[in-house]
């Protein structure tokens, strides 16, 4: 597949956590510090400010919105008075928190960077996978990643694969749908010339991959296969599945992550392109 992407949005600092709900795509404005929400014909709506920087996004059973809130590590809830606090991640993510998987029960798997990705740092540092569950308790559900990112769950809830953004690979775990522990790590996919950013998963067991590097959504099968690229002109951070027939593909694209130059010169994107299967599973 070789397609032309359409923008759809621009004038963002940098889109992220991309989720399709309700007939719009839900989306966080990281540098700009705000959830928003775009429908199909561009109409958009600020959905609530979070100073520390938003990330992921997901809903418990009932409808609430959780949000990653990245710089203080903590991960929020929208309540009909604001947002409040569910779970304090400092203890457990070494850097800023970033994307999220929300499964049907309510439980958050929420990753971080392990160490700065901007400027001067040391030796990367691996990363915890968190699981938050509904009453704000905190475990650790996998541990020594290189950069947890983003993460799908299989429409019956037994597989999540995560990518490794610094690992170029997809991690997939055995998931116990009951209690939400992690089991049985192996390597979904290995990448080459590219690395996972977020993802999403189609009907038909594929997964598109917004690489940063290379300037290319791809559509990977389980062991490596490259189906389907998709040319972006700047750099392609996050994708999502949607559209009133799930056969929509956004994706976040901006040409820099740097947090400065981001709020210096918004040049963030949310991009479509029309594919042949819909999305499955969560997000």
């Amino acid at each position: 597949m070789s397609a032309k992407t359409q923008v759809l949005l621009e004038g963002l600092a940098f889109g992220e956590g991309p989720r399709w709900r309700d007939g719009r795509l839900w989306f966080s404005d990281m540098h700009h510090h705000v959830v928003m929400t775009v429908d199909e014909q561009g109409a958009t709506e600020t959905i609530v400010e979070v100073p520390n920087q938003p990330s992921g996004l997901g809903w418990l059973p009932d409808g609430r919105l959780l949000v990653v809130s990245m710089t203080d590590r903590r991960l929020l809830r929208l309540d009909p008075q604001g947002l409040v606090e569910v779970a304090d991640l400092s203890p457990f993510a070494t850097w800023h928190c970033n994307d999220m998987l929300v499964d049907e029960a309510g439980r958050a798997y929420v990753g971080n960077f392990g160490s700065e990705i901007h400027g001067e740092h040391g030796d990367l540092v691996p990363a915890k996978l968190c699981r938050v569950d509904p009453d704000g308790s905190v475990t650790v559900a996998a541990d020594d990643l290189r950069f947890p990112n983003g993460t799908v769950l299989t429409p019956d809830g037994r597989t999540l694969i995560l990518g490794e953004t610094f690992g170029a690979r997809l991690t997939a775990f055995d998931r116990d749908p009951e209690t939400g522990d992690l089991s049985n790590r192996r390597l979904w996919a290995q990448l080459s010339g590219a690395v996972p950013d977020g993802i999403c998963l189609d009907a038909e067991g594929g997964i598109w991959v917004a690489s940063p590097i290379g300037h290319q959504v791809l559509r990977v099968r389980e062991g490596g296969e490259v189906t389907d690229t998709i040319a972006i002109e700047t750099e392609a951070f996050a994708c999502m599945l949607g559209g009133a027939d799930g056969r929509t593909l956004f994706v976040c694209t901006a040409a820099t992550s740097d947090p400065e130059a981001c709020r210096k010169e918004p040049t963030g994107r949310i991009e479509t392109v029309r594919v042949a299967a819909p999305g499955a599973g969560l997000p």
